[in-house]
This record gives C-alpha cells, structure tokens and sequence, in this order.
C-alpha cells in the first residue's frame, strides 16, 4: 500500500482583505491526498486558492479550519515546524526572492548550515545537489550573472541540500521564459523520477500539468476536478467554464467530436492526435 506524504483533511483558510471588511474563504474545506513518490500537480487561475493551499504543505500557513498532516506531522502542533519544513521543502516563484549569497556554492549551502549539518557532509550535499540540477560547474559563479532558469535550478539545489522527502514547488516557472520554463520542469520531473522525491507542483500551465501522475484542479478555494491528465483535460467544458485552457490537441479532438466526427478527446499530444486522425479512415 503506498505511503501518505501530505493529508489536506476538511482545510479551509479565512482572511480580511481590508480593515472591517468580513472574512473570505481563500481555501474553503479542501481534501487530498498527496502520496508517497507522487508527482502532483494543482492547477487553478489566479485566485483560486492554489497557492495558499501550497503554503499550507509545508506550515507557512496554518488552516483556520481542519488539519494538515505532513509525514504523520500534524501542522497545527509548533513542536513539529522545524521536522516539518526539514522533510517538505518549498521553491518559490522568484528565484531572486530565494538566493541569499554571492557565490552558488555558498547559496545552496545555506540551507543546510541552517540545520546543524556537519561541514564535510554539507559540502558533499552541496556538490550532489548542484549536479542533480545540472549546475555544478556554476558553483564558483555569483548567482545574480546567471539566467532565471539557472537561477531557479540553484534554488531547488538549495532545498535538495536539506535533503526532503517532498518539494513543493509555487509556480516556479512563472517569471520565466519559454526555455527557462522547459529546463526547469525538465529538472522537477528528473527529481521526482530519478529520486523518488514527492513533488507538488502549484501552475496555470496546461502543458505542465499534462506531464504530472495526478491533477487538481481548484477554482473558487474548492476542488472541482481530480484525476490523471487524461481524465482531467478531457473535461474541455467544465476547464473553459472557469478560465482555464487545456492543451491545444485536446481543444481539438473535443471541437472534431462537437462537429460529429468520431474521434477519442482523450488526448493529450501530436502524436496521439495523429494516430487517432489515421485511424478515422
């Protein structure tokens, strides 16, 4: 039976946005799963609630109803923080928000130093880490000369140094361009492939959630639609009722099949999309 890493069970979070003004559901009684090994995505618009679920992962913000269990570590209990965000590590949207020295190496030893490890054992994490993200002949350079994608790598190297069982990622690639976006997701999904590390990663993407195990899909601080790609994306209606797009192949196949041409919407790429046009002869 595969392991529970995080348990969302019944989480909501309240805020005021103003002074006086009534408080307002950011996240309104959300519940997940998020396995062992998983790579999850949860997709949402812009004030859907995606992020405030993230930083409820890894205890940077705590629910004002229901509970959050990180490794059988309930969030709410402040004895637990510190073995919590040891075992849940968090990337952030600005890479420059996240880099704190003035040479790379430095940079992701910092993480690690702020734990007590041992200094041999850090600078072996350091060069482990640096190599994971394909960045360690950069590790003499100074972060600030290096390009967003690069910059975010040597983020994640920083949480990989802590050595987590679990990265949660808040729309990493947001501030990057097209190149950026793809090393970086290149980057995650190898992580996760290649180390068994659990990842969770908060988009508006299509193209990247369509690369996740599982998808959540959030709209107004609820789930509306969970499932792998294929079951989420086939959902064309319901996606573009709230905003969201889904890959283009899959737009496609969903408006052939609206004009009476029988072919599968389950699709998610060109080349799917080719072999089920072949197939309509």
């Amino acid at each position: 039976m595969e392991e529970t890493m995080i348990k969302c069970n019944n989480v909501s979070f309240k805020y005021r946005s103003h002074e006086g003004e009534e408080e307002r559901y950011a996240v309104n009684g959300v519940t997940f799963e998020v396995k062992k090994g998983e790579f999850l995505v949860v997709l949402g618009h812009n004030g859907s609630g995606k992020s405030t679920i993230a930083k409820h992962m890894n205890a940077l913000l705590l629910p004002s109803e229901g509970t959050v269990i990180v490794d059988n570590l309930d969030t709410s209990n402040s004895e637990n923080l510190w073995r919590i965000r040891a075992k849940a590590g968090m990337v952030f949207q600005n890479p420059d928000n996240q880099l704190v020295a003035t040479i790379v190496e430095e940079d992701v030893a910092f993480g690690p130093e702020n734990l007590g490890v041992d200094p041999e054992e850090i600078k072996r994490r350091v060069d482990e880490s640096l190599k994971k993200v394909g960045m360690y002949e950069y590790r003499r350079h100074a972060p600030h000369l290096l390009s967003g994608g690069q910059k975010q790598r040597i983020a994640i190297a920083g949480i990989l140094a802590m050595k987590p069982e679990c990265i949660i990622f808040d729309e990493p690639t947001a501030m990057l361009d097209p190149s950026g976006r793809k090393e970086v997701l290149s980057n995650i999904k190898d992580i996760n492939e290649r180390y068994g590390i659990t990842i969770v990663l908060i988009t508006h993407y299509m193209d990247e959630a369509a690369q996740a195990d599982r998808v959540i899909v959030m709209d107004d601080g609820k789930i509306i639609l969970e499932g792998n790609p294929r079951e989420v994306f086939s959902n064309v209606k319901k996606m573009k009722e709230i905003g969201l797009d889904v890959p283009q192949v899959t737009e496609l196949c969903y408006e052939l099949k609206n004009s009476g041409i029988n072919i599968d919407t389950n699709i998610l790429n060109v080349d799917e999309m080719v072999n089920a046009l072949c197939q309509l002869r």
